[in-house]
């Protein structure tokens, strides 16, 4: 009896050392796949907020980690820096709206030095298909519209959803979520223009291959 059960043993044995290598195997294949798809779509997104930055992998290089969590939503933010002719022209922010209807916003946020935004979109959201998720750019046309507006002190009043007094349109049964994205970007362009040192900061994102 003993040896039939051994040689089971080691024929289950052998079977999952096989299994684990091909594992291994298929892990190491996939990865760099994997890792080139994430920066595509990095580079995607970038372009899609910025597409003056011709050179977005330039971006992903220039980068630096923050945290700054009642600005930018959470710690542990990309800041991207875009620079044309050595000359600084954008940020381009992660930042997260915590006060969604459904949950955190996250988004995409490109801001000029002087407090313009240049751009922002939607990168992902648990808001309510049909009412919330028209702050998608493939819903509707709403996120297009904070594009050359001025988010310094001065405008702080106009920052805000024209129920509460401002100059941005709400959604007709959803109201939660268009205030939480328009504060979410007032604030994100207001840290640019009160953290001087971000533009020095050292870069340090972890950049795929």
């Amino acid at each position: 009896m003993l040896r039939p059960i051994s040689k089971n043993a080691l024929s289950l044995a052998l079977v999952a050392i096989i299994c684990v290598a091909i594992l291994g195997s298929l892990d190491q294949f996939t990865k760099p796949k994997i890792a080139e798809q994430r920066l595509l779509s990095q580079l995607a997104i970038l372009q899609e907020v910025l597409p003056e930055a011709a050179d977005s992998r330039a971006l992903l290089a220039d980068c630096t980690l923050v945290d700054a969590p009642e600005q930018l939503g959470k710690t542990a933010q990309k800041v991207y820096r875009w620079r044309k002719e050595n000359v600084l022209k954008a940020y381009l922010l992660e930042v997260t709206a915590p006060d969604g209807y459904s949950g955190n916003i996250d988004l995409l946020v490109a801001v000029s030095p002087a407090g313009i935004v240049l751009g922002s979109r939607v990168i992902s959201h648990q808001e309510t298909p049909g009412l919330g998720d028209k702050i998608e750019s493939r819903r509707s046309n709403w996120i297009y519209s904070f594009t050359q507006k001025s988010a310094t002190a001065a405008d702080e009043q106009r920052w805000a959803v024209k129920k509460d007094g401002g100059d941005f349109d709400q959604f007709t049964g959803a109201t939660i979520t268009p205030r939480a994205v328009v504060n979410a970007i007032y604030r994100a362009a207001r840290y640019v223009q009160e953290s001087p040192g971000l533009a020095t900061a050292t870069p340090n994102c972890e950049v795929q291959p």
